[in-house]
C-alpha cells in the first residue's frame, strides 16, 4: 500500500510542473480575490524542525556516495582545501596560501591553523594526502585528478606534482577531506558545520561545536528523514517532512512540485553544445559552420525549453565566471544566419541531428534547431535514438550533428572534448593550433587573455556551437528558509548568512 500511494504522489506531482514560489487563489465570480479565508493547501506553515532527506542504506563517505540527497547532507559535514563560489572560481577554505612552482607542475598546500575535525583532533596534512589519494583512485573524482602524479608531505605542507601544467588546480581541489582511518565507518569524520549522529529514533546532524569558523550554523539539530529514492524524496518534499532537496528540472528524470515552493539555481559546469563531424566533408568548411553557430538562438533555447535553468552560452566556459570573453559574443540574428549560410553555396547536402530519446528537453532543444535550420535553407532532420545507442553513434562517427552534453572541469580544461584524440572529441576534431592554446590556457598566468585567445580560435573554427551552461536547482519550501545562496557543489554555500525559520509554541 504504501509503495501505491508513493506510486501515486509521484504521478500527481509530474502533472503540474514547477514555476517558482508558487501559491493558488480563490477568485469569485468577478474574477477577483475574496476576503475569504486563504486555502489550507496554500498556507504557509513553518515546519517544528528543519530536516533533509537522507538514505540510511547508502553511505555518507562524500567520496563513494552517491549524488543527490547524500552529497547534500555531506556538503554540511565535511569540507575541502578551496571551495568554488557562484562564479566557479576557487576560493581558499581547508588551505590558507599556497605556493605554485614556475612551470605550474608542482604546489605546495599550507594548511589554515587552528581547522579541527568534529571529534576535537586537528587537521593534519597527512588526512588531506590521504584524502586525495583516495579520491584520485574513485569514480568520482578520478578523472579531474588524472594528472596528479603525487601527493606528498613536507614540512607540514601537502605537496602536489602534476604530469602537465595547470595553474586553474586549485579548482580542482573541492575534494572534501576527511579524517585519515575514520573512511572505513561509512560517515567518516569530517570538518564542517555539522556532523553525522544516530539514535534509537533516527539520524540528525548537530551543530559542529569545534568549527573552525566559529558560530554561524543556523540551528543546533537537523533532521535526517529516510528517503529510498527520489520518488520517495519528492513525496517527502511535498509532505513537509524535510523543506529542502536539489533537483535537476531539465534532465532525463526531472521531478515537479505544488504548493508552496521557491527555487534557486545555482550555475554548474555542464555545458550543452551541438557537435561537428568534421570527418564528414559536408561539415569540414569552418566558414559552413560559423553559418550554423549563427543559426543558434541560445538565448531563446534557454528560456523556452530549458525554463531559464541555464545561461546562453557562445563558449565552453560559464558566463558566469569572470574567464568567459563577453566582448567576442556575436548577437543572434536571423538575417545574419541566412546570410552567412547562403554564402556557403547553395548546394547543401541534407544533414540529421543526433540526441538521445530519454531526455524530452534535450529532444525539444534538437527539434527546434532542425526546424531553424531548416527554415534558413538548410534541411535538417533529427535521430532520435535510446542512449546506448546514441553513444555508440557517437563512437562511430555515424552521424553528421549531434546534440551533447558535457560535465567539463572547473578549471574549464577543454583537453578531453577538443583536443586531438580526447576522450569525449566525437568530432573528430585535430588542429594543432586548438591543442596549442588549450595548453597555453592551463599555464597560462593571465588566465582571461589565454582564455580569449582559445574562445576566438574556437568561434572561428566553430568545432563545437556551445548552446547553454546548465544550472541546477535548490527547491525549498517557502518562507522556511532565507538568504540561501546556493553553489554547484553546495546548497548551503555561506551558511552563516542563512536563516531557517521555525514554528515555536
Amino acid at each position: 500500500m504504501k509503495k501505491r500511494l508513493l506510486a501515486l504522489c509521484a504521478v500527481l506531482l509530474l502533472l503540474v510542473p514547477l514555476t517558482g514560489c508558487w501559491q493558488e487563489t480563490e477568485t469569485g465570480d468577478e474574477g477577483l480575490p475574496q476576503p475569504s479565508e486563504e486555502p489550507a493547501e496554500s498556507r504557509v506553515i513553518l515546519p517544528e524542525r528543519f530536516a533533509l532527506p537522507y538514505m540510511p542504506d547508502r553511505p555518507l563517505d562524500p567520496v563513494t556516495c552517491p549524488d543527490g540527497m547524500q552529497q547534500t547532507v555531506a556538503s554540511l559535514v565535511y569540507e575541502g582545501l578551496f571551495r568554488l563560489g557562484p562564479d566557479l572560481e576557487p576560493e581558499p577554505w581547508l588551505c590558507e596560501s599556497y605556493t605554485c612552482e614556475p612551470d605550474s607542475r608542482a604546489y605546495a598546500f599550507v594548511l589554515r591553523s587552528g581547522v579541527v575535525f568534529s571529534d576535537g583532533s586537528p587537521l593534519t596534512a597527512a588526512d588531506v594526502k590521504a584524502s586525495l589519494d583516495r579520491a584520485r583512485k574513485s569514480e568520482r573524482y578520478g578523472s579531474r585528478l588524472s594528472a596528479v602524479r603525487s601527493v606528498a608531505v613536507r614540512d607540514g605542507a601537502v605537496v602536489v606534482a602534476l604530469s602537465a601544467a595547470n595553474i586553474a588546480l586549485p579548482a580542482l581541489l573541492d575534494v572534501p577531506i576527511v579524517k585519515a582511518g575514520t573512511e572505513k565507518n561509512g560517515v567518516p569524520t569530517g570538518t564542517g558545520p555539522y556532523f553525522f549522529s544516530q539514535e534509537d529514533t533516527g539520524a540528525y546532524l548537530v551543530a559542529n561545536q569545534s568549527w573552525w569558523q566559529g558560530e554561524g550554523q543556523p540551528v543546533d539539530r537537523i533532521s535526517l528523514i529516510e528517503a529510498a529514492d527520489q520518488d520517495a524524496m519528492l513525496y517527502r518534499f511535498t509532505s513537509h517532512d524535510v523543506q529542502l532537496i536539489t533537483a535537476d528540472l531539465t534532465g532525463t528524470s526531472p521531478i515537479s512540485a505544488t504548493g508552496s515552493v521557491s527555487f534557486q539555481d545555482a550555475g554548474t559546469t555542464i555545458l550543452q553544445y551541438v557537435g561537428c563531424n568534421t570527418a564528414r566533408e559536408a561539415l569540414q568548411d569552418p566558414a559552413f559552420r560559423r553559418a550554423l553557430s549563427l543559426g543558434v538562438n541560445r538565448a531563446h533555447i534557454v528560456s523556452a525549453f530549458l525554463s531559464g535553468h541555464g545561461s546562453a552560452a557562445q563558449f565552453p566556459i560559464s558566463p558566469r565566471s569572470p574567464l568567459y570573453p563577453e566582448e567576442l559574443e556575436t548577437r543572434y540574428s536571423y538575417d545574419a544566419f541566412t546570410t552567412a549560410l547562403a554564402a556557403c553555396g547553395s548546394d547543401q547536402q541534407p544533414l540529421t541531428l543526433l540526441v538521445n530519446q530519454e531526455n524530452s528537453f534535450k529532444v525539444s532543444v534538437a527539434q527546434y534547431l532542425a526546424e531553424s535550420f531548416t527554415a534558413g535553407g538548410l534541411p535538417v532532420t533529427v535521430r532520435s535514438l535510446p542512449w546506448a545507442d546514441y553513444q555508440a553513434a557517437l563512437a562511430a562517427g555515424e552521424f553528421d550533428l549531434f546534440y551533447g552534453e558535457v560535465r567539463l572541469t572547473a578549471d574549464w580544461d577543454l583537453s578531453a572534448l577538443l583536443a586531438t584524440g580526447g576522450s569525449l572529441n566525437y568530432c573528430g576534431w585535430a588542429d594543432q593550433r586548438t591543442d596549442q592554446l588549450i595548453a597555453a590556457f592551463a599555464a597560462a598566468t593571465d588566465r582571461a587573455a589565454a582564455a580569449e585567445a582559445l574562445c576566438a580560435h574556437l568561434r572561428d573554427q566553430a568545432p563545437i556551437l556551445p548552446v547553454c551552461i546548465k544550472s541546477t536547482s535548490v527547491l525549498t519550501q517557502a518562507d522556511v528558509l532565507e538568504g540561501l545562496s546556493p553553489t554547484m557543489a553546495e546548497p548551503f554555500y555561506d551558511l552563516s548568512a542563512c536563516t531557517i525559520h521555525l514554528r515555536t509554541n
